[in-house]
């Protein structure tokens, strides 16, 4: 993974998390509660309702990445707060209709999303070749001197052992 692509995604989960502990409505000072909280009646997931808000946020991505030249579709950093935007919709669609976040629709969603765009995002086979001579040259010679030195060293003290002793 490029070292760019690594940063973006980094911040993109630090991103999810932030968002998630501004909708819960925390702050640094609420610290975390240990005294169990009671517990609220849920209504029932409305998954017909989910389904069509679902499709709504997917629509709204899809018009987004046509916006996108389709060969930047495998690179994150050209769609990242496209796909943000519609992460961040289906979790606040999910919380409107009573739904939990993911869930097996939404995830169905998301799969079919993903093949629709990013099928062909597949990673290429690393091909994986020597290095240049001048490099794999210094790489045997350095352990060879080494070894050479060190026997030189073992050899000079033995037949110093008996001035040293």
């Amino acid at each position: 993974m490029d070292t760019n692509e690594f940063t973006v995604l980094k911040l993109f989960v630090v991103g999810i998390l932030v968002n998630a502990w501004m909708i819960r409505g925390l702050s640094a000072t609420d610290g975390f509660n240990i005294e169990p909280t009671p517990l609220r009646p849920r209504k029932a997931c409305n998954e017909s309702r989910l389904q069509w808000e679902v499709e709504v946020c997917g629509e709204d991505f899809k018009r987004s990445m046509g916006h996108i030249d389709p060969q930047y579709w495998c690179n994150l950093t050209h769609f990242i707060s496209e796909y943000n935007l519609f992460t961040l919709c289906t979790e606040e669609k999910s919380q409107i209709v009573s739904c939990y976040w993911p869930n097996p629709l939404v995830e169905r969603y998301i799969i079919r999303i993903h093949k629709h765009f990013f099928s062909n995002c597949t990673l290429e086979q690393v091909v994986l070749v020597d290095p240049p001579d001048n490099t794999l040259t210094i790489l045997i010679l350095v352990p060879v001197f080494l070894t050479l030195a060190m026997i030189a060293l073992v050899v000079w003290c033995s037949k110093r052992s008996d001035i040293l002793a």
